[in-house]
């Protein structure tokens, strides 16, 4: 295969280590992938501009920063319902616009208040993504007057019959979605799998799933369609969107599913009906983007960390080539993203991986499983029960390495599966979506941390251990380079992988590379037109340049990447920290057939800034911002390769070190031990 083509994804993913945090943003990488007419968008295609008309005020041809949310729950949702959430899809995107909102748990009959929250800056959009698992059950058992309001599982779900105790903190009140009367600890991997009451859904399921067809357009889509400004003021953004919740045995292997507009299937999909994330991905072509009504969709991965390796193996070696080949298209054309980090924990990439060549000292931002016991590593397999802490884990647990497995299938089949831009997520709970600052974190389940003391406890043996407060952050935003806050805008960029995540800081950063652009672009007033023309954004793929007729190892033109961040500049109670560096990471599979990670700071660099741990003040010098150019002096043209940026910012304190310093010292609990907890990061 004599055509390379290098593909550029830019994100921002946050890391985290022992003692800081990073603020970072991942970029979508530059691919270098082997083979023709399998790279996506031809040049010009993911290098042009949009030629749209403007159809908002606020239109800017060079495309400008938005930051939102692609990922959160309400009431509609099993889980966030038991744990007594009650604000609805409505109070979310009140909460996005920058609206008070109460949220969960409910009032109690002794009175409780529930907390107020309100975003310190609104987002540009928002997608309010419930579980379609249980969607119906629970609104049936939660709708008075349904047929089977007063059965006993509804009951059961709603908390007016206790069952024993069953050890999955939690979980208890699942019973009755499950249909089951008790459960061991060692067999909580039924939970959210395959088990449907019968007694709320009928024999058949029928009555739940005509339920769900009548919550998705009663009330998801109809909020959805409430709050989406389509004025020229084009104010807020929103997308139709629902949660697949695929868990086999509690390894997850989530995703989200994102509409463009309101053109959408009558129903969701859930897991029980198609406990395949192929068969989702065939009915989501079938019922949308072949419907023949302008409807449109993306499916994004998350929690890959949290997968056993589960969500970026390759699972289809045993059918017929062309079989396979049609699967990888499939999967590349309706997943072109991945979340990479949110609450529970980075997925970008880990230390000490399975034939993982090359350091990076990053990695070990908010990796959740090493709160608990570092995991065994499942080589080239898969397991189960990370959800329980138990299971291997896999480099495919992480993005890095999921886009360098991907070149591998592009060389073994000639399509690349893996083909994905960046996005960031809180998975918040209680129906605030964005609500990321480390500084206002107010949990993200309803009653299980809805104090600050419960938050910051810490136990030695949790059963569902994804579940212990100190181990979850707030996560992150989507970021994406739109010409406008409206839906064809946003969404377009979600599809060409224009987009970045960030840990939670509304930091910006633009990738550029070419084999003809100019390294000193960092000094140009016309950074990003020149960029846009003389190369290719992030999300994209470069083909090679060629060599003139060179002999071997003459005349072969290597990539440049440009890469530009501003700090997030915060409010003005809280400024946004200062950036410390940027760097690019270069993965590619070596000549052993292992996987090769080469990470360079292409501006800043180490600085020796830190924080007072006593009043969460910064100490020592950064960046307002920082432009960098690198051209990789390794460059191989017959080697296929993945480039992205990361940009961090200095370290900062961690959620719960702000919420420690409101507590007398005498009266902390063991999450401000930084024994128990890390106390810094660095976003």
């Amino acid at each position: 295969m004599s055509q390379q083509a290098l593909q550029v994804f830019f994100n921002f993913p946050k890391p985290r280590t022992r003692v800081a945090r990073f603020a970072l943003a991942w970029l979508a990488c530059l691919t270098l992938a082997c083979g023709g007419g399998e790279h996506g968008p031809s040049g010009a295609a993911s290098s042009g501009r949009a030629s749209a008309h403007p159809g908002c005020e606020n239109h800017d041809p060079l495309r400008q920063a938005l930051f939102g949310e692609l990922h959160v729950h309400t009431q509609l949702s099993f889980d966030a319902n038991q744990w007594d959430v009650r604000g609805t899809p409505d109070d979310a995107y009140r909460f996005a616009r920058g609206e008070v909102i109460e949220i969960g748990p409910a009032p109690t009959d002794g009175g409780t208040k529930p907390r107020r929250a309100q975003l310190e800056r609104p987002l540009d959009f928002a997608a309010v993504t419930d579980h379609g698992l249980y969607l119906g059950a629970v609104s049936l058992c939660r709708s008075e007057g349904s047929a089977v309001y007063d059965s006993e599982d509804c009951r059961i779900f709603r908390g007016e019959l206790r069952l024993p105790d069953q050890g999955i903190v939690g979980f208890e009140k699942m019973l009755g979605l499950l249909g089951l009367r008790s459960i061991q600890p060692d067999d909580a991997a039924q939970i959210v799998t395959s088990n449907r009451s019968t007694q709320i859904c009928g024999e058949d399921g029928a009555r739940c799933l005509a339920q769900i067809k009548s919550v998705w357009q009663e009330q998801i889509l109809t909020a959805a369609e409430r709050h989406n400004d389509a004025s020229p003021a084009c104010a807020f953004t929103t997308f139709p969107a629902y949660e697949y919740t695929a868990t086999p045995g509690l390894a997850k292997v989530h995703r989200n599913v994102v509409f463009r507009n309101a053109q959408v299937p009558d129903t969701v999909l859930s897991y029980l009906d198609e406990p395949d994330a192929n068969g989702l991905w065939r009915w989501l072509r079938r019922e949308c983007l072949d419907a023949g009504d302008g409807c449109d969709v993306v499916s994004i991965p998350h929690n890959s960390n949290l997968s056993n390796g589960r969500m970026f193996t390759v699972d289809y070696k045993e059918v017929t080539l062309g079989e396979q080949q049609q699967r990888a298209r499939l999967r590349a054309e309706l997943e072109p993203l991945v979340e990479i980090t949110q609450i529970k924990g980075d997925s970008e990439c880990k230390g000490g991986m399975y034939q993982v060549v090359g350091a990076d000292e990053f990695c070990d931002y908010e990796k959740i499983r090493s709160f608990w016991t570092e995991p065994e590593d499942c080589k080239e397999g898969t397991s189960h029960g990370a959800l329980n802490g138990s299971g291997c884990q896999s480099r495919l647990d992480f993005v890095r390495y999921a886009l360098i497995e991907g070149l591998r299938e592009q060389a073994r089949i000639g399509v690349n599966p893996y083909r994905l831009g960046i996005t960031a997520s809180t998975d918040a709970h209680n129906t605030n979506p964005g609500d990321a600052e480390e500084y206002s974190w107010p949990g993200w389940r309803g009653y299980l941390d809805d104090t600050t003391e419960e938050r910051l406890s810490v136990t030695d043996a949790t059963p569902l251990r994804g579940l212990e407060p100190v181990t979850n952050n707030p996560g992150g935003l989507t970021g994406v380079w739109a010409e406008e806050r409206s839906r064809d805008s946003i969404f377009d960029a979600l599809k060409r992988r224009e987009t970045f995540g960030t840990s939670g800081p509304r930091l910006t950063a633009r990738l550029f590379a070419g084999f003809d652009l100019d390294a000193g672009l960092c000094e140009s007033p016309d950074l990003v037109r020149r960029g846009y023309e003389e190369g290719v954004p992030m999300g994209g793929d470069l083909p090679s340049a060629s060599t003139d007729g060179a002999g071997e190892g003459e005349g072969i033109k290597a990539p440049t990447f440009v890469v530009s961040a501003l700090r997030d500049p915060g409010t003005d109670a809280h400024p946004g920290d200062l950036l410390q560096r940027v760097q690019v990471v270069k993965g590619f599979v070596n000549d052993d057939g292992h996987f090769e990670q080469r990470v360079v700071d292409v501006a800043g660099g180490a600085n020796g800034a830190s924080v007072d741990l006593e009043t969460c003040a910064p100490r020592g010098p950064g960046h307002e911002a920082l432009c960098g150019a690198w051209t990789d002096p390794d460059f191989d043209p017959k080697r296929g390769a993945v480039y992205y940026a990361r940009v961090l910012e200095n370290p900062s304190c961690r959620w719960n070190r702000w919420q420690c310093l409101e507590l007398p010292k005498s009266n902390r609990p063991a999450g401000c031990d930084p024994k128990k907890a890390p106390q810094t990061v660095q976003e």
